[in-house]
């Protein structure tokens, strides 16, 4: 047994030294950002993949490219100035792929980094990934302004989606119907969005002007995003960091500011979601600092899987729209428990600091089901807040009240609103001061 193990140790370190690293300048990508490198950093990594694995270094430079798809034992590595630059035409992202898009499981643009059941794969270096998505938002813009004036549709590519799309089941699996979304809105490819993967990695980069959610991990297991900067600022919907349906996620000593919720777990919506059944477990999120965002740290909408055992601590929420974000409404089902937040400083939050809330969308009454969501075993401890609207919104449902939320030892100065409280118990706070007044729950 032992010369097998010691066999076996000396296969691995032989494999791991004979990895390939290839400087892309020298293999022959344009580094002036004129062409395309989108053929030569594929073809690369595909020989790459089929010896085993290697590395694709960027050096400093300007490498303009179209979508990515990494393979297993395969690592991106930028060197401080290099970019890599993405296309913002929307040709080089068709034909389209399997994705999740908001929590629904369809067809749409490849996203710019993608991968589909590879283990081992690492982007990281102290470069930039820029996704070039104004050209993006700007048809998100112009989607929203056609449907507000009663328009059909304005291009080719929503068309496509509602073309390669089984339109029945979406309407089916969610409270929505996908006919007139994909009518009216423009489905924009997320950054990076592994799916079905292990030992992902993320590390040291920076990353701006995501076309849509920035770093979207959908399905994969072990999943480690340290030191990386997000800034997407000003943008719709390029949420930072959404683990979805993942297990073993590690989010530290990141700075993020972005055009919607900076970090937020997810785990699929409604029917959709449930069908899937795998929940978003086992994550931490440490040592970062949020800017612009809608939210520092959010749980949902999209939640239907369940969420269970998070702790979030030592980060710095300033000038986000809110601070500890829980949301979801009827239809979702799922639960989110066992959730632990502590030593977070806030600063000019711009409405909540700290909201739990189970009417995210006006869903009418119906009977408690597997449809209605649960909150519950949720712990807060050690947080100051400086500005503030409502230092606390708690909102269950009447037929699902929200249970067993703990909050305690928090400081907050500056509150300009009230707190809002509605269809709870079981909601124990103690040593929450307000502009110097203690704050009980009756």
């Amino acid at each position: 047994m032992k010369n097998i193990i010691v066999t076996l140790s000396l296969v691995l370190f032989a494999l791991t030294a004979n990895a390939e690293r290839v400087d892309m300048k020298q293999a022959g990508a344009d580094a002036s950002g004129k062409s395309l490198n989108t053929e030569i950093i594929n073809s690369t990594i595909v020989r790459l993949a089929k010896a085993g694995g290697g590395t694709l270094f960027f050096p400093a430079g300007d490498y303009l490219t179209g979508p990515i798809t990494l393979q297993s034992n395969i690592t991106l590595d930028l060197e401080a100035g290099a970019t890599l630059r993405f296309s913002d035409d929307p040709e080089q992202y068709v034909p389209m792929v399997d994705i999740r898009y908001e929590g629904v499981l369809l067809k749409s643009f490849h996203p710019l980094i993608y991968a589909m059941n590879a283990e081992n794969i690492t982007i990281k270096g102290e470069g930039t990934l820029d996704g070039q998505g104004k050209y993006w938002w700007n048809e998100c813009h112009t989607t929203a302004k056609a449907m507000r004036e009663g328009k059909g549709y304005i291009n080719k590519y929503q068309q496509m989606f509602a073309d390669v799309n089984d339109m029945e089941h979406l309407r089916a699996t969610t409270n929505e119907d996908w006919s007139f979304n994909l009518k009216y809105n423009f489905l924009r490819p997320p950054f990076i969005q592994p799916h079905h993967c292990k030992n992902v990695k993320i590390q040291g980069v920076h990353i701006q002007n995501s076309p849509f959610w920035t770093v979207n991990p959908q399905f994969c297991d072990n999943v480690l995003i340290d030191g990386i900067t997000i800034n997407n600022v000003p943008s719709p919907n390029t949420d930072g960091i959404n683990p979805e349906s993942c297990s073993n996620v590690h989010i530290c000593n990141s700075h993020i500011s972005v055009g919607d919720d900076c970090i937020t777990i997810k785990s699929g919506r409604d029917l959709n979601g449930r069908q899937a059944g795998r929940p978003c477990e086992n994550i931490t999120i440490t040592n970062c600092t949020m800017l612009s965002g809608h939210g520092g740290v959010v749980i949902g909408s999209e939640m239907s899987g369940g969420v269970k055992k998070v702790t979030i601590s030592n980060c710095v929420f300033d000038g986000t729209d809110r601070g500890i974000r829980i949301k979801s409404t009827r239809g979702r089902g799922g639960i989110v428990e066992d959730i632990r937040v502590s030593n977070i400083v806030m600063n000019n939050i711009q409405r909540e600091a700290f909201v739990f809330n189970l009417k995210y969308s006006r869903m009418p009454a119906e009977p408690k089901s597997e449809r209605t969501p649960v909150f519950r075993n949720i712990f807060i401890n050690g947080c100051t807040v400086n500005g503030v609207k409502t230092p606390v919104k708690i909102v269950g449902l009447e037929e699902a009240p929200i249970t067993g939320i703990s909050i305690r030892d928090v400081q907050v100065q500056n509150a300009t609103g009230e707190n809002i409280i509605e269809n709870c118990h079981d909601i124990r706070i103690a040593d929450f001061v307000i502009d110097g007044k203690e704050f009980k729950v009756e």
